[in-house]
């Protein structure tokens, strides 16, 4: 199979340097024409002279470019009959995503969404032991970082949550509040959410890039369990009632990388039509989460003082 990436800048580096490994064949581009020289000598990747290019060679696409420009590529890859992995979020917009989605299933192709916290080893062992949880709880705490400041808090980290939240809550969102404070930016910078779904189930979760120190947690607690997921660790913590006793429930955790796991994921699901681990359509519901949230934070700003 010939994939193509667009975009490599740092995430998309990574991207076209697993892909590498991945597929028969690689071709990379760059709007940026010194980022891209320099990408394809180091890796020995051919590099395509347009992006129109790099849609005509491929058989699949991996977006790995800035959220902004999501909806063009992949139109464009989608009307050339090309399957997509589109980096997350889906697209900058609920609107987009949502003729994204239209587009891929009119066409019936492949359009996969970049929630690389599904393929965590520590996510991917903890799933087993998660049933039905009725409240969960998440953290996602990161030093400022400069290269991330052109979108919120909510969409940089807090989206990686918001999906994991919907996927295991297996309920459509009822109800959400939300509340954030720029610090050093002028857009959210830390944000608390507390998302209420139909069978009554809640998340609460914050995010956070002013922090002194890293923390990527999600807990689950359920009818006689709990189940705590480090995904910086990489590591699970699971608890069961039994006959009144609490018990530890072994959970092991396998390695891997979760980057080649979504990759190799993807590139199955175009090759062998397997099940796309992360659809379009579940991408652009926590897009639409997150969207409401950056809403309803943004609208707390105005009762600061």
């Amino acid at each position: 199979m010939k994939a193509g990436v667009a975009g490599v800048g740092h995430l998309g580096y990574h991207h076209a340097r697993i892909m590498k490994t991945l597929a028969d064949d690689v071709m990379i581009h760059d709007t940026d024409a010194d980022r891209l020289k320099k990408v394809s000598g180091e890796l020995g990747i051919r590099a395509a002279g347009s992006l129109e290019e790099l849609i005509e060679w491929s058989d699949a696409l991996d977006v790995a470019c800035t959220t902004s420009a999501h909806y063009d590529v992949v139109l464009k890859a989608l009307g050339a009959n090309v399957p997509v992995l589109v980096e997350k979020p889906i697209a900058a917009t609920a609107k987009q995503g949502t003729e994204m989605v239209e587009t891929a299933e009119s066409k019936g192709l492949v359009l996969a969404v970049g929630h690389i916290e599904r393929f965590n080893p520590a996510m991917l062992a903890a799933k087993a032991v998660i049933d039905k949880p009725i409240f969960m709880e998440g953290h996602r705490m990161a030093g400022f970082n400069v290269r991330c400041t052109d979108v919120s808090v909510v969409m940089d980290l807090m989206i990686h949550d918001i999906d994991i939240v919907l996927w295991m809550a297996k309920s459509p969102v009822a109800e959400i509040h939300a509340s954030g404070v720029p610090v050093l930016t002028e857009t959210v910078d830390i944000c608390n959410a507390r998302i209420l779904f139909e069978n009554g189930a809640v998340a609460n979760l914050t995010a956070s890039r002013i922090s002194s120190e890293p923390i990527r947690k999600l807990r689950f607690f359920q009818k006689h369990g709990y189940v705590s997921v480090d995904f910086g660790g990489r590591t699970v913590t699971a608890l069961t009632l039994d006959k009144g006793n609490i018990l530890p429930v072994p959970v092991a955790v396998s390695e891997g990388d979760a980057l080649t796991a979504e990759i190799s994921s993807f590139l199955s699901a175009v090759s062998k039509g397997t099940a796309v681990a992360v659809p379009g359509v579940q991408g652009l519901k926590a897009l639409k989460a997150a969207t409401t949230i950056l809403e309803k934070s943004e609208k707390s700003l105005l009762a600061l003082p």
